[in-house]
């Protein structure tokens, strides 16, 4: 292999891992801001809220039909495009003189992170050997996490340091350095003559994007508190789903194949990566209120121990992702469940006087397991797919990525609402995030019968409809 060669790839990785890093980012860093916000707007929670919701819906909504678009019109152009995209919003939020237009800059912003997000695994396959792609998707996987985990505290400090703005237009230069890589090291897009491009399925991206939007709304709207508008917006989110798949059993050309589903080992992936994604968002909504109000812990010491969550993510990723190329998937994937069982369970169990510990070394074991987990739920699953496949399923794995954090704030931050205290509070939703976590594991060894990363599954590479 050339010296151009190697450079290239880790050029191409650099990319990918940068557009992975700034598209958590956004997800996690703005929620720290919101009362920021609604002091410099003069407005009220329920306004504030949709600089978070605008960016949530705009993702999840868009995330799997990006994927697509990315299969079917070159996913090299159309991610340069996204990180265009987010790199201009993210300056356009960072000058918004009104709450409005920053919310509006937010969706533009969401629509980028879309494309980021649905397209960085995908270009794996093409960007490293087959032999390697556990590495890769582990450095992902840890960009994924880091961005997650780093983005509350991260953005606690730019705030206090430099105002709200700060935690926007830092991803600006983050964004031009993204793009430069991406333009300069992606592959090229195949040539594919225009009478070969199938159909692109406008019904089901309208319904499915319809569905996940007033799903999303269901979740997060009423700060845990559901009533007739939730009960409404699932209603919503029901029917548009119903109609999704009446739909996609009869385009010539679906936005998704729905017999891939019939693939146990590729729906199981997607259910755990949900029920994982759920756990780890847990951490981020109970543990600041358990550390200050149990642990009484200051602000900058709240920020400190929950640091230790994406430091160890960030030492993880990419020892797991070598682990995961010599062990294997299905095996590293049980290791992985098997830490952040142990580690939920200690943190429900855990009496106060073990104080700061008893929560710090159950994060370690719990963000340490999620990283092995990634790495090779990931790797399983993009490694068992064709080529115009990959943008869509990279869709869905982060579909089922962002449903998990989206339910996980919404149901973990009831739970703890509704007990009488916050150590109280922090036994019962761990407690529970072990039981989610046993269920992914159950599901792990009911596939497990089944090789996760050999041939191709028989349903999701059928690409005869195309």
């Amino acid at each position: 292999m050339s010296q151009d060669t190697s450079g290239k790839r880790q050029g191409t990785l650099a990319a990918l891992s940068l557009s992975m890093l700034l598209s958590a980012l956004g997800t996690s860093s703005a929620n720290v801001a919101l009362p920021t916000l609604a002091h410099a707007f003069g407005a009220p929670f329920q306004q504030v809220q949709w600089v978070v919701l605008a960016y949530l819906l705009a993702i999840t909504s868009l995330v799997v039909s990006a994927g697509r678009l990315g299969d079917l019109m070159g996913r090299r152009r159309l991610l340069v495009a996204g990180i265009a995209s987010f790199a201009g919003a993210s300056l356009l939020c960072g000058l918004a003189p009104t709450l409005w237009l920053l919310i509006g800059a937010r969706a533009l912003q969401g629509v980028g992170a879309a494309v980021m997000m649905a397209l960085t695994m995908a270009f794996v396959g093409a960007a490293v050997p087959k032999e390697k792609t556990g590495g890769a998707m582990g450095l992902l996987g840890a960009m994924s996490a880091v961005g997650t985990a780093l983005g509350p505290s991260l953005g606690g400090l730019l705030i206090a340091g430099f105002g709200w703005r700060s935690i926007f237009l830092l991803n600006l230069p983050l964004g031009i350095v993204a793009f430069a890589l991406a333009y300069r090291c992606l592959p090229a897009d195949a040539p594919r003559p225009a009478s070969a491009r199938p159909g692109f399925d406008h019904r089901g991206t309208l319904l499915l994007a319809l569905a996940l939007a007033a799903f999303t709304m269901a979740m997060t709207i009423g700060r845990g508190k559901f009533g007739v508008l939730n009960g409404a917006l699932l209603l919503t989110a029901g029917a548009a789903g119903a109609l999704f798949v009446m739909v996609e059993k009869t385009s010539a050309s679906p936005l998704i194949r729905l017999e891939m589903f019939r693939e146990r080992r590729l729906s199981a992936a997607f259910v755990m990566s949900a029920l994982v994604t759920t756990v780890v968002m847990a951490t981020l909504v109970v543990g600041p209120f358990y550390l200050s109000g149990a642990l009484a812990l200051s602000t900058a010491g709240v920020g400190m121990v929950m640091s230790a969550g994406p430091v160890v993510a960030a030492l993880t990723g990419v020892p797991a992702s070598q682990v995961v190329d010599r062990f294997g998937a299905h095996r590293i994937t049980l290791a992985g469940l098997t830490a952040m069982g142990t580690g939920c369970a200690t943190m429900a169990m855990a009496p106060l006087r073990f104080g700061v510990a008893g929560y710090a070394i159950p994060l370690v074991m719990l963000t340490a397991g999620y990283a092995l987990f990634q790495a090779a739920n990931n790797t399983a699953v993009m490694t068992t797919v064709q080529t115009d496949q990959r943008g869509v399923v990279s869709g869905l794995l982060n579909l089922s990525r962002n449903l998990g954090l989206i339910v996980g704030a919404s149901m973990m931050g009831s739970i703890f609402a509704m007990n009488g205290n916050a150590a109280s509070g922090m036994r019962a939703t761990f407690a529970l995030a072990a039981l989610l976590i046993v269920a992914a594991a159950g599901l792990a060894i009911f596939v497990g019968r089944a090789r996760w990363a050999g041939s191709p599954p028989r349903h999701a590479v059928t690409s005869s409809r195309s």
